[in-house]
């Protein structure tokens, strides 16, 4: 459901001009990376996390801004717990979490959107490697809306000498892109944990685009974002780092790991897991051409192994490039 076009709590002149109050919730490692930056701004910052001292309700009290970087997996209960304290509908809420609820397969901004449809919904999404984030490198990101000045607003918010604030009118677009990547980024990590080399890990990451955009556009996202920040950009920087946790589990498959073990050697979430079940499931339900994340889905599930998912993808029937293509 869109959001109203009322009034919201902070406009984009005083989101430059002026110091404001955000609420920040997950203080994980991404969560700490854009509290980083808002901080460098000269904004207060209010860093939740569940695991705190400090009740939800005193951390989004007065907040202009709310973002959630939080885990997928937590996203519906801390909008439910939101719901309960009546956020103004002119608080701007922003969510940085790249995932698909198993439930409902909805995204994040679509669960937020529907419990506060007269609030302006904004995500937040890029080719963002925390790591990188906290240790100031250059980066960009995209702030997408169908609020063109709640968009603007985190432009202002977030936006340094290190780090580029884009708008997009196009919020889930940029959703997806930065989603569905996820599993694509699995799938890299074991070509390059097999040394298939550099020819098969551009064919993969080339072929997963036109794939990304084909589940994308038909669940509602533009083409052309999935080609910008928040698709392309954020799958070559996922696809291509080992900072990148969902890249570290298709590394360790590759290398007959327990998918398990692997998880706790990471001691943070890999969203890619969980979405490539999901997506699966959405490919099912829709009829959705997505022999990429297929092979992702039955490599976690452990019915195949990782040189058996590759000699599935090698052996597809011969087509044109473009029958999938844009």
């Amino acid at each position: 459901m869109p959001s109203s076009t009322a009034a919201i709590s902070l406009d984009p002149q005083q989101a430059q001009e002026q110091s404001a109050d955000l609420t920040i919730l997950g203080a994980g490692a991404w969560g700490t990376a854009l509290a980083s930056l808002v901080v460098k701004n000269d904004h207060t910052v209010c860093l939740w996390s569940r695991r705190g001292s400090l009740s939800l309700a005193e951390a989004v009290k007065d907040a202009h801004v709310i973002l959630s970087a939080i885990s997928m997996k937590g996203v519906s209960g801390v909008v439910e717990q939101l719901k309960a304290l009546d956020i103004p509908a002119d608080t701007i809420l922003v969510t940085a979490t790249k995932g698909l609820d198993p439930e409902t397969t909805r995204t994040p901004s679509q669960i937020i959107q529907a419990a506060f449809p007269e609030n302006p919904v904004v995500v937040l999404s890029g080719p963002n490697l925390s790591k990188e984030i906290e240790q100031e490198l250059p980066a960009a990101t995209v702030a997408a809306s169908d609020r063109p000045e709640a968009a603007e607003v985190l432009q202002y918010l977030f936006s340094s000498d290190t780090f580029r604030v884009y708008s997009s009118p196009d919020p889930l677009g940029a959703e997806l892109g930065g989603t569905l990547k996820n599993v694509i980024a699995i799938a890299v990590g074991v070509c390059e944990g097999l040394n298939l080399g550099s020819n098969a890990r551009s064919a993969l990451i080339t072929r997963a685009i036109p794939e990304v955009i084909r589940i994308g556009t038909h669940l509602g996202g533009q083409a052309e974002t999935f080609l910008g920040l928040s698709g392309l950009g954020d799958m070559l920087a996922t696809c291509t780092s080992p900072l990148s946790r969902n890249y570290r589990v298709g590394y360790g498959l590759s290398q007959g790991k327990d998918l398990k073990q692997i998880l706790a050697d990471l001691g943070s979430t890999a969203e890619g897991v969980n979405t490539t079940e999901v997506l699966v499931t959405i490919a099912n339900r829709e009829e959705i051409p997505a022999p990429i994340a297929r092979q992702v889905y039955r490599l976690l599930k452990g019915t195949i192994t990782a040189n058996e998912a590759v000699e599935a993808l090698m052996a597809r029937e011969l087509k044109p490039e473009s029958c999938d293509l844009l």
